[in-house]
């Protein structure tokens, strides 16, 4: 009689530690982000190099050329560019996701045109002709505009309340273009003060980031929780319903805070087109449909995009520079048309 012994158990397998998606390209896109901060610092009509960078950041009391440059405007600049890009990432986002419109941006509300209109009655009736003022008229405008396109929207009888937004945004829109062209071409200095501030630009901006890091940082700070309210939303209203979400309530949250985002963003800077059409797209080809990390993926790949068309309207020329309007839109124009011709890649 042959005695078997029992069979040795082996050792269980090491289970193989495997990182999200999303995980893996928020971390790449962070380090774009300071990739792209650390350029935006050294590049310029004067180069800096980064041994020079660090002396001076270690050093911060000198009073050399390139420190006055750094201090007073490289860096103001480029965290202005990285807050505007992020913001503008941010609320494309969540107005795609709440309006179920893959081309919408943060425009398509009348946003930027309720922000332009109040600069232009700032300067026609009340002589505004700085920049701090410029902001906070195109804050006041951008929120009032958003508060009457939701007043207009949700009592459209359109059967949906965000086709209804759409519309209200539409056409509110193209009403206060209309009456700006009307102020404008009857006062030459409001047209010449317009002019100045509607073309999307970081160039002598610098002195609006103490007035905007706070609206911006709280809005990103306030839209983070939002990316599993809008998984849910994307389901349909009855569905979130029965998962216990408050549907109205959770959608006005939602647009509050682009609304937030996108106000500052364009009272910094100008309207700016297409980072917040580019970014949230670029996003979830990259990390997916989930909302926990497009959304901040999408505002880190806004900023890298605002950042580096900044970067590159510096560089394109001997002399001088693009401002970085022209520049998003000379990017974003060819992306928008092969977007519209992919229907399967524009879904939200």
């Amino acid at each position: 009689m042959t005695i078997t012994s029992p069979p040795v158990a082996s050792p269980p397998a090491v289970a193989r530690t495997r990182f999200p998606r999303g995980a893996v390209c928020l971390l790449l896109a962070a380090l774009a982000v300071v990739v792209t901060l650390t350029a935006s610092i050294r590049l310029g009509a004067r180069d800096i190099s980064t041994l020079e960078i660090v002396r001076i950041l270690l050093h911060p009391g000198g009073e050399s050329y390139n420190a006055q440059v750094l201090w007073t405007e490289r860096i103001p600049r480029s965290l202005l560019g990285l807050l505007v890009g992020a913001a503008l990432g941010a609320s494309g986002l969540i107005m795609q996701a709440l309006t179920m419109n893959p081309l919408a941006e943060p425009g398509i509300l009348g946003i930027e045109q309720g922000a332009a209109m109040f600069v232009v009655l700032g300067v026609v009736f009340l002589g505004v002709a700085d920049l701090q003022g410029y902001f906070w008229l195109a804050l006041l405008g951008s929120a009032v505009s958003a508060a009457l396109v939701y007043l207009i929207g949700t009592r459209t009888n359109t059967g949906s309340s965000t086709i209804g937004l759409v519309l209200a945004g539409v056409s509110l829109a193209a009403m206060m273009s209309a009456l700006i062209t009307l102020m404008v071409v009857r006062d030459t200095a409001a047209f010449s003060h317009l002019r100045f501030w509607s073309v999307g630009q970081l160039t002598g901006r610098a002195s609006v980031l103490g007035e905007t890091w706070p609206f911006a940082v709280t809005g990103l700070l306030l839209a983070l929780p939002f990316g599993r309210t809008l998984n849910i939303l994307s389901l349909g209203d009855d569905t979130a319903r029965s998962l216990g979400v408050p549907v109205e309530r959770a959608r006005l949250a939602a647009a509050a805070v682009a609304v937030l985002l996108c106000a500052a963003a364009t009272a910094a800077t100008g309207p700016v087109a297409f980072v917040g059409l580019v970014a949230p797209h670029c996003a979830r080809m990259l990390a997916g449909p989930d909302h926990r990390w497009t959304l901040p993926m999408s505002m880190a790949l806004g900023a890298v995009l605002l950042t580096g068309a900044d970067i590159a309207g510096r560089l394109v020329l001997d002399h001088g520079e693009i401002q970085v309007g022209v520049m998003t839109a000379a990017i974003g124009t060819p992306f928008f048309v092969w977007l519209a011709r992919r229907r399967n890649l524009v879904r939200v």
